[in-house]
């Protein structure tokens, strides 16, 4: 069975959708079968890979309202063994339409169920907010990857996160593990990325990969022409970064991750950026 990882984080501008895009890249040029879900409605991933969502025919909304079959809007992209399930701005009409649905948390999980057999991995790029769609991002998902960005505030938004996990594994039974938490958009010379990189270690021991993603022009530009860092800046350190990062995805074993019990409390992180 594929491993199924939602790449999440509430807060915008974390490097969540440039993770989610390039992490399969590498997944596959490592001999692993990927899917990507585009599960935004800004569906910044889709055009990420070179797919305008405006001139989409059928996107992951046409499969969450039972229009299509989900394998009837799976593209392929320009990378052998990465495939897409794109997102169009219409997705925005999901979380409305989701509301009086039954079983309205699992809609994304049972679309998954039906096509996830030949893949090795699956990842969800789950909007910036804590909504209906996220919460059946992560009902989809058996792991979660969260990419915390080195600037102030990580903290706050990454115990808010954890608490929101653990609410959905105990109110709707998914057995939901944390892959681990992404250092991203660092700079080892600006002292604040240092500090937040050392605290988000210290509070989250064995949560963290050691692989930190570098805060890089390279990365910003890619999407404009389509392409992910491995095609558009392959000897780049934002690329090494994410083989890196691909290799101790496959290293871990999911059953050894699990829920971290006691995210710190705000006060504690407001003292630690003071």
């Amino acid at each position: 069975m594929a491993r199924i990882i939602c790449v999440i984080n509430n807060k915008g501008g974390t490097g969540k959708t440039t993770t989610a895009v390039n992490l399969p890249v590498f997944l596959a040029a490592m001999g692993k079968k990927v899917l990507l879900v585009d599960l935004d409605h800004q569906a910044n991933a889709t055009y990420s890979l070179g797919i305008s969502p405006r001139n989409l025919p059928l996107s992951v909304y046409h499969a969450l309202a039972g229009q299509v079959s989900p394998s009837a809007i799976i593209r392929k992209s320009s990378f052998f063994n990465y495939e897409i399930m794109p997102a169009s701005p219409d997705l925005a009409g999901s979380t409305v339409e989701l509301v009086s649905a039954d079983n309205r948390e699992f809609k994304l999980r049972q679309l998954l169920e039906k096509i996830q057999e030949p893949y090795d991995f699956i990842i969800i790029d789950s909007p910036p907010s804590l909504g209906l769609l996220t919460i059946n991002a992560l009902c989809a998902s058996n792991e979660v990857l969260i990419p915390v960005q080195c600037e102030y505030l990580a903290l706050e938004g990454l115990g808010q996160l954890l608490d929101t996990i653990n609410l959905v594994k105990e109110n709707l039974g998914r057995e939901l593990k944390i892959t681990g938490a992404l250092l991203t958009m660092y700079n080892r010379n600006n002292k604040l990325s240092r500090e937040v990189a050392k605290e988000v270690r210290r509070n989250f021991p064995g949560y963290v990969f050691d692989t930190v993603i570098p805060r890089q022009v390279s990365l910003a530009e890619a999407p404009k022409f389509g392409k992910t860092i491995l095609q558009y800046a392959p000897t780049s350190l934002a690329a090494q970064a994410y083989r890196e990062l691909a290799q101790e995805i496959i290293n871990r074993n999911p059953n050894d991750t699990n829920i971290y019990p006691n995210a710190p409390n705000n006060s504690q992180n407001s003292d630690s950026h003071s």
